[in-house]
């Protein structure tokens, strides 16, 4: 053991830095990383918003395979107003030709979440037989092989050959709400049948698809001279 020297200080201990340097370290890397964040947001948010654009062309296109072209529409206020082709926010609606310029249908966004997180698709519109004619999944995260069969799931796609979704005469909603019954129960053309050990998901896809219908589609219905004439005012978006 070495003997400690009584004359010799006792060593003292680090100053701690001050509260005020604490204080300001801290501002200092949150402010860097509030700034790295909005960069990212901005540099990514064209892209994310282009990938989103591509996806609602491709489905709009598998939807109704007989279409040429496309004209942009949002609805505001009950109002039907035309925008950009690229526009994403608001109730955008996409009115769908064909090569002679005659309207074949609309296509809407509807969204609900699912069994593990919102479910959101593209779905098509036929104003002459006032059914819902297919859909596209533009965002899921449900289960594989589960939650996911409502793409592939030949049975269920069959409810979307034609879904009633006609407006009552009011225009001020659907005659039969949209819904999603227990598998093999379906009785109605307004009705969904659901998948097999898919009920959650199958429900989402009844609940958007109501949701939106009984709020959009007598809009549509409105306005469906609107659609008709945009191609002839030579407004359209060709693809």
């Amino acid at each position: 053991m070495t003997d400690t020297d009584p004359k010799q200080p006792a060593q003292q201990a680090p100053d701690l830095p001050s509260t005020w340097r604490l204080v300001s370290t801290l501002s200092i890397v949150a402010l860097l990383s509030g700034i790295l964040v909005v960069l990212v947001y901005e540099y990514t948010k064209p892209i994310i918003a282009e990938n989103k654009r591509l996806a609602i062309e491709r489905a709009i296109f598998q939807i109704f395979p007989d279409a040429k072209s496309t004209l942009a529409f949002r609805i505001e206020d009950g109002q039907v107003v035309a925008v950009d082709a690229d526009a994403t926010t608001g109730e955008i609606v996409h009115a769908v030709y064909d090569q002679s310029g005659q309207l074949l249908g609309v296509t809407l966004e509807a969204a609900a979440v699912g069994y593990q997180d919102e479910v959101r698709i593209l779905y098509g519109f036929d104003p002459e037989t006032q059914c819902i004619i297919g859909f596209k999944v533009l965002k899921t995260a449900e289960t594989p092989g589960l939650g996911s069969k409502i793409s592939t799931d030949p049975d269920f796609l069959a409810n979307f050959n034609c879904l009633q979704a006609q407006v009552d005469a009011q225009h001020g909603g659907l005659c039969h709400a949209i819904k999603t019954v227990k598998h093999g129960s379906k009785q109605h053309p307004w009705e969904i049948d659901a998948i097999s050990g898919s009920t959650i998901t199958s429900k989402a896809i009844g609940r958007m698809l109501n949701g939106s219908g009984q709020l959009l589609l007598p809009v549509i219905v409105d306005n469906l001279q609107l659609f008709r004439d945009a191609y002839r005012s030579g407004a359209v978006d060709n693809k």
